[in-house]
């Protein structure tokens, strides 16, 4: 494939090693010369069948015990085999009867080839790898596509193919997202049959935000990388926020309509502080269970479970504390609890 090697040596200073993915392995090259070949009274069938039937075998006959058959090949003994640089030494006999060193037809050397020559859709592949050094999958992989393209001139019928992780975490993060969206909106409703107010259901969608903020906070000290790992954290972590201000407001619903309070700051207080062992306890027993994870993420199988915690744990943080701090303030300002004799209004 021409300019590839180029293009290789120019990218290697922003990601690993670029191999080959398929193993190299040396291979013993015969190159006759036909001049010498037929100075000496040969032709080269017969000097490349005279090698194949010396270091591959020939069958010549076969021998019949009862009802078994049995193959009958000549080749050179297996010490005669062994050596690569005794291939040289094998005598052709012409039709003349000289005998000629294989040597003095035909250069014999050692070469770089492949082990395994792989097909894919009745063509010829060779894979090319590398893995990224300080930077991200993703942002090597578009800038290794736009210079390829720019940059490398494919012959007719030979076109390059991408994959590997960067192109998979594309599609999980489109499936990821796709679902959460649809998920979200199903939590949504269901939500809004609970509550029946639309102030109600906004403040307890408001703790999202300020979940985001953490989880954004920590994406950032990490290095800035939005892996799938983080994807999946900021799932989890919108779920844990929106259940901590669903215990927050429900209660300030059942203090109004249950206990009959009536709906102001000493009653949004009062909500505040029954309901700050609960949530304290939840965030604290969450972010325990995950800083182990969080303190081994560089270990293998980390690169899941390692960004995931990371992001649950910073946003926990900011989530709890805007919940007891931020939110029962906008709870008692725009929050609409209403006592059973009392229609809930929007």
């Amino acid at each position: 494939m021409p300019n590839i090697s180029g293009i290789q040596w120019r990218i290697r200073a922003r990601c690993g090693p670029i191999r080959r993915a398929l193993s190299r392995r040396p291979e013993l090259v015969v190159r006759l010369r036909h001049d010498r070949v037929a100075a000496r009274g040969f032709t080269p069938v017969e000097v490349l069948e005279a090698v194949e039937t010396a270091f591959q075998g020939a069958e010549v006959g076969q021998i019949f015990d009862g009802s078994r058959v049995f193959d009958v090949t000549v080749l050179l003994p297996a010490a005669e085999r062994r050596s690569a640089e005794r291939v040289g030494d094998l005598l052709l006999t012409s039709a003349a009867g000289l005998r000629v060193p294989l040597r003095e037809l035909a250069d014999v050397f050692l070469a770089d080839s492949r082990s395994v020559i792989v097909h894919e859709g009745a063509q010829r592949r060779q894979q090319i790898t590398c893995n990224s050094v300080g930077r991200d999958s993703a942002s090597l992989l578009a800038e290794l596509k736009r210079r390829v393209t720019a940059e490398v001139t494919l012959p007719h019928g030979v076109y390059a193919s991408y994959g590997g992780s960067a192109e998979a975490q594309r599609g999980t993060r489109r499936e990821l997202l796709v679902h959460s969206m649809l998920a979200g909106v199903g939590i949504v409703l269901l939500l809004a049959i609970i509550f029946r107010n639309g102030r109600n259901l906004l403040l307890v969608l408001a703790n999202v935000p300020f979940a985001l903020v953490g989880g954004a906070l920590a994406v950032f000290a990490g290095g800035g990388l939005l892996s799938v790992g983080s994807l999946i954290g900021f799932v989890t972590l919108f779920g844990l926020s929106t259940r901590n201000s669903i215990m927050l407001i429900s209660h300030y619903d059942h203090l109004v309509r249950v206990e009959g309070l009536t709906w102001n700051l000493e009653t949004a207080l009062r909500g505040a502080s029954e309901r700050l062992v609960p949530i304290l306890m939840t965030a604290l027993v969450t972010a325990l269970g995950l800083l182990p994870l969080a303190l081994g993420g560089e270990s293998a199988g980390g690169e899941i479970e390692g960004p995931m915690a990371i992001v649950i744990l910073g946003g926990l943080i900011t989530s709890t504390a805007l919940n007891l701090l931020v939110l029962p303030v906008l709870a008692w300002r725009w929050g609409r609890f209403s006592s059973r004799t009392e229609s809930p209004t929007a």
